[in-house]
């Protein structure tokens, strides 16, 4: 049974439960991640990444940006706007892409170290290639979305999945609005 199958009662009870387990998904994900940024202070101290900081700044602008888009499909969707839904969730899904090839792409290969020098490649690695899988798992439920939209699955009362995509995809970007500062503006050379 689809979820515009269910009564309205049915679905506000499925809802609640699913918005409890996605929280709860995200505390857990908090702690890993607050553990991952607590090992580069404590393998690197005040020591800063020669990374390429315009390049930070970039991939950091277009995730931000992806985030409004997100937002606004989810306002749509909530209004009945089916196209303006469809078009915003796909403006998010690209500048998604454009992040993870701005990060995995361009600044894994540029960066002066590896993943095998040390604390300093581990730290970096580790921390954006973590975000990185979080953001590829978004984009694939982001499509999954998309999909049911297309599908026309969703209506003004009965979207939630478009509600956690969101809610999963604005979790990635304030884990990035914590991760960059702590990878490419803090510390001392």
């Amino acid at each position: 049974m689809t979820s515009l199958g269910l009564s309205q009662r049915q679905y506000q009870k499925k809802t609640a439960t699913n918005r409890l387990g996605l929280w709860l998904f995200f505390i857990s994900d908090s702690f890993m991640f607050g553990g991952l940024i607590i090992s580069r202070f404590y393998l690197l101290g005040d020591q800063k990444l020669d990374l390429n900081q315009f390049l930070g700044l970039m991939v950091t602008a277009i995730l931000l940006t992806s985030s409004f888009f997100m937002n606004r499909a989810e306002v749509m969707v909530s209004q009945g706007n089916r196209k303006g839904f469809i078009r915003s969730l796909i403006i998010t899904i690209l500048l998604g892409i454009t992040f993870l090839v701005g990060v995995i792409g361009v600044e894994w290969a540029d960066a002066p170290f590896g993943p095998a020098d040390g604390a300093q490649g581990a730290v970096f690695y580790m921390l954006t290639g973590m975000h990185a899988f979080h953001v590829l798992t978004g984009i694939l439920f982001l499509l999954v979305t998309l999909r049911n939209g297309l599908k026309n699955k969703f209506s003004s009362e009965k979207h939630y999945m478009v509600e956690a995509a969101a809610n999963y995809w604005h979790f990635v970007d304030v884990v990035w609005i914590i991760v960059y500062p702590v990878l490419y503006l803090m510390g001392t050379f």
